[in-house]
């Protein structure tokens, strides 16, 4: 099927995990042989145009006046991608779904939706409300309506985690049936440990120092702040620890401050933005990875280590409470506590064996759980429970008072539906002469 994904930004524009997720669940649906299409941002560099990995990029240039309102540059992002839609014309024209990922495509997803009369699937990775514990502005409340409103357009909603299933319930009161939970996955062969990233890791670190490895971005709700509070104990116990906090944020100088005020400053290295090999190198090659968030929906970062093969500490919230189990596979600290999260991490730099252990059971469990290939089967098994709904709806028969005259002309058996069946027959069984119906059923099964 032809499948239309919404992101705001897609490789190598990376900002956070969304990226990474859209990009290798579109990979992994093209691997099924599906026909993928994502239509995102512009990047430097980067043709408007390209095929990577089989999936079809398609980059909406922003020729819009530059606007210092955040809410009005994203209502100029929707635009730009409206007319790179209407610009390609067949090329991306009716897919059998639309795929949106957060609220920033909201807007150009609801109109295509309603446009091309298709069903619109929505990936909610975050809330404005559980980034901020509640919504304290008018420009967090304009954000959080526009999340309500993506939310009540989409026929499905997925979230990666139960944690932000029963976020997403609670905040935008989203019926739970109307609700599907997908893991993030990762990469596995992205992360070998390999002489050059023996190399990378001694620009950070002397050989017979532990490093301690910290990855994201420098905003509050990942805590880095509380890592850097937890170092004085760390190293009063374990001196060889050199911590890398590697991202970039708005919290770096205040982060930077802050070492130097507790004296630690020459034991911690902020490199900034790093590169995907480089970060790659660190995960194989650290000690520890941490991460100390306060608020994650699910924790990507972590499963990186994870398949890395490096043993992990993260605080026991969101997600992160659902990926590790404490002293199994990882252990988890309580959250915005640093006496906590030094202990934890001690222990796995005073345990070399413990360490081995909780990476081993971590890498199986990556393997087992969190492969894109599982992932990508799941969600095109969320499409086809859509299609099959859609095809009993008004719009799948082509009625309503918007159906095109054509569609109408053709009857319940035109082009739309007739489609549709075509579709649908690829994954039921051979010979199958069931009705639309009881080809739902097959289908959810």
């Amino acid at each position: 099927m032809r499948i239309l994904m919404l992101s705001w930004e897609y490789p190598p524009k990376v900002v956070g995990g969304l990226a990474r997720h859209v990009q290798e669940l579109s990979e992994a649906l093209v691997q099924r042989g599906h026909e993928v299409h994502v239509l995102t941002s512009e990047c430097s560099g980067e043709p408007l145009d390209s095929q990577q990995n089989g999936v079809w990029v398609h980059r909406a240039r922003s020729g819009y006046p530059a606007s210092k309102d955040f809410y009005a540059s994203v209502l100029n992002l929707n635009f730009g991608l409206l007319e790179r839609v209407l610009a390609l014309g067949p090329a991306v024209a009716d897919p059998a779904v639309l795929h949106a990922h957060d609220w920033l495509v909201a807007y150009a997803a609801a109109a295509l939706k309603h446009a091309w009369r298709r069903p619109l699937v929505a990936t909610i990775h975050a809330t404005e409300w559980g980034r901020n514990r509640g919504l304290h502005n008018d420009l967090s409340r304009r954000i959080s309506d526009a999340e309500w409103w993506l939310a009540y357009e989409a026929w499905r909603v997925i979230t990666c985690s139960y944690h932000m299933r029963d976020e997403v319930h609670h905040v935008f009161q989203v019926p739970l049936d109307k609700l599907a939970v997908l893991p993030n996955g990762v990469k596995r062969s992205l992360f070998r440990r390999t002489a050059d990233a023996s190399a990378v890791r001694e620009r950070f670190a002397a050989p017979r120092e532990k490093l301690v490895l910290y990855v994201g971005r420098l905003v509050r709700e990942k805590g880095a702040a509380v890592l850097l509070e937890a170092l004085p104990k760390i190293l009063h116990y374990c001196p060889g620890t050199r911590l890398v906090v590697a991202g970039t944020g708005p919290l770096l100088g205040e982060l930077q401050a802050r070492a130097v005020a507790l004296g630690v400053a020459e034991r911690v290295c902020f490199p900034g933005f790093i590169d995907d090999a480089t970060r790659n190198a660190l995960l194989v090659t650290a000690d520890v990875a941490v991460y100390p968030s306060t608020y994650e929906p699910f924790g990507i970062v972590a499963l990186e280590a994870m398949a890395a093969g490096t043993p992990v500490v993260v605080s026991d919230v969101g997600g992160f409470s659902e990926i590790v189990v404490h002293g199994v596979n990882g252990l988890k600290a309580y959250p915005n506590d640093a006496e906590s999260l030094a202990n934890n991490i001690l222990t796995l730099l005073h345990n070399p064996e413990l360490a081995r252990q909780l990476a081993d059971q971590a890498m199986e469990d990556v393997r087992d759980y969190y492969d894109w290939t599982g992932i990508a089967e799941a969600t095109e098994g969320v499409y086809l429970k859509v299609l099959a709904e859609y095809a009993q709806s008004p719009w799948g028969r082509g009625e309503g008072e918007a159906a095109d005259a054509s569609e109408k002309a053709a009857g319940a058996s035109g082009p739309r539906l007739g489609g549709l069946s075509a579709q649908l027959s690829a994954y039921l069984p051979h010979g199958w002469s069931g009705s639309l119906e009881e080809s739902q059923e097959v289908v959810s099964r």
